[in-house]
């Protein structure tokens, strides 16, 4: 099975060798009919601390590296 990615902005990079990534996703509710928005943060590894905040990056799975790590940051451009 294929890895999950993901693309969104790096909210916090304090933490060493580790940047918090916001995801947005856009969906139409089933009842009312309107598109919504939610937002997910996920802790992403990033062992040469190269990503600031603001930057848009692509997420992928990954086994779990700590607690709160499963993904790792593959780059800054959606691959096609």
């Amino acid at each position: 099975m294929p890895k999950r990615l993901l693309q969104g902005i790096v909210v916090s990079d304090k933490t060493d060798k580790t940047v918090v990534v916001k995801v947005e996703r856009r969906f139409t509710h089933p009842v009312l009919k309107k598109t919504v928005r939610r937002t997910k943060n996920y802790h992403a590894h990033d062992p040469e601390n190269q990503y600031k905040t603001g930057d848009t990056v692509v997420i992928e799975e990954s086994r779990p590296i700590s607690r709160t790590k499963s993904w790792v940051v593959v780059g800054h451009d959606f691959p096609a």
